[in-house]
This record gives structure tokens, C-alpha cells and sequence, in this order.
């Protein structure tokens, strides 16, 4: 995959269910942005599923500097979480969350029933989203004399740049969305214009 691109989930999954000697596992993957929005997620799966015995989960965010977190929920040591997380790496996403409840059946799986279980449970949950790619974008500061307009709108036009904002005064100023990648590319030729500023925002 190029530089400026990872693939995430488009829509949730919910409700995905299997089966293990009367275990019952139900499996829930989202998109995420954030920490804050992983914990609003999973607050409400507890609150829809008071009656189950464990929610464990993994998420995985970030595009070059990757956080992510796998959490076993009371159940033996490695044997939930990280066998979720594990399908996130397979399916090589990011900025997702992946959730299963469990409801104990009677029957002790062992760990390694518990691990296949969990595993299971999070490979049928993905494979019932859709998964996209998205570009990582730069974004950059252009301001400009009113006499540069034509070949700036052309340079954005032949990179296909995203107009964010624009403002004029005594001069013009643009904020624009370049793909990551082709940022220092298109800063160069911007910085050949006469009358034209660029600074990359951070």
C-alpha cells in the first residue's frame, strides 16, 4: 500500500454470532477516530449486554505512529484480546475496534478453545464489513497575489487538490488537502510561482 493510504472499515458490524459448546459469542467491529469515541462504544455494548460474563476487545489506531490496545476483560491472560487483535493485523486495518461479548455456557473452554473461540469470532465479524482505503492528506497554506490566481487554480486542478478554505484581503489565500505523498512535489511547484507563499501545515 503507497505512503499516503490505510484501510479501515466503512460501517459497523453487529451482532455477528458464534457458537462454542453453549458459549455464546457475538462479535461487534467499528470504525474509530479516537480513544474517546472507543470508550463511548464500548460503553454502550455493556450496557446492551449487562447479562454477558466478558467484553473484550482490541483496537488498533494510527497510520505510522500505530497505537492499539487488547483487552481480556477478566478472561485468562492473552486468551481474548490479543487473538482479536491478531485478525486486526490480518485484515491490516487501523483505526478500528473490534468487540466480543461472551455469555458462558456451562462448559470451561480451556485457553486454547477460548483463543480459537475469540479468534473466530473476530475473523466472521470482519469479513462481514466492507473494508476501504483512505489517502492521508497533507495540508497546505497557500497565499497569493491576485495576479497568480490563474496558475495556482491550474496547478490545483492538474493535482486534484481539496479547496478546504479560502479567504481573500490584500492578498488570496487557499487551504488545501494534497495526498501525502505527492505533498513536497506540489510545494515545489508552488514555490516557483512568482507571488505565491506555501507553508505546510502540521
Amino acid at each position: 500500500m503507497s505512503t499516503d493510504q490505510y484501510k479501515t472499515i466503512a460501517t459497523p458490524a453487529e451482532g455477528i454470532l458464534y457458537k462454542d459448546r453453549n458459549s455464546k459469542f457475538i462479535g461487534f467491529a467499528y470504525p474509530v477516530k479516537n480513544e474517546e469515541e472507543i470508550k463511548t462504544i464500548l460503553e454502550n455494548i455493556r450496557q446492551q449486554h449487562k447479562g454477558a460474563n466478558h467484553v473484550c476487545y482490541a483496537w488498533q489506531l494510527g497510520m505510522d505512529t500505530v497505537s492499539w490496545r487488547a483487552n481480556d476483560d477478566g478472561e485468562p491472560n492473552n486468551s481474548a484480546g490479543l487473538p482479536i487483535y491478531g485478525q486486526i493485523q490480518a485484515f491490516e486495518l487501523t483505526q478500528v475496534l473490534v468487540a466480543v461479548v461472551r455469555y458462558f455456557g456451562g462448559t470451561k473452554l480451556g485457553v486454547g478453545g477460548l483463543i480459537s473461540a475469540y479468534k473466530k469470532t473476530a475473523q466472521l465479524t470482519l469479513e462481514e464489513v466492507k473494508t476501504i482505503k483512505k489517502t492521508i492528506f497533507s495540508t497546505l497554506a497557500v497565499e497569493l497575489d491576485y495576479s497568480s490566481i490563474n496558475p495556482v487554480m491550474r496547478l490545483i486542478k492538474k493535482y486534484q487538490l481539496q479547496l478546504l478554505d479560502q479567504s481573500s484581503g490584500a492578498r488570496v489565500r487557499y487551504r488545501l488537502n494534497v495526498p501525502r505523498n505527492k505533498a513536497q512535489e506540489v510545494i515545489k511547484k508552488f514555490e516557483a510561482m512568482k507571488g505565491v507563499d506555501v507553508n505546510l501545515n502540521k
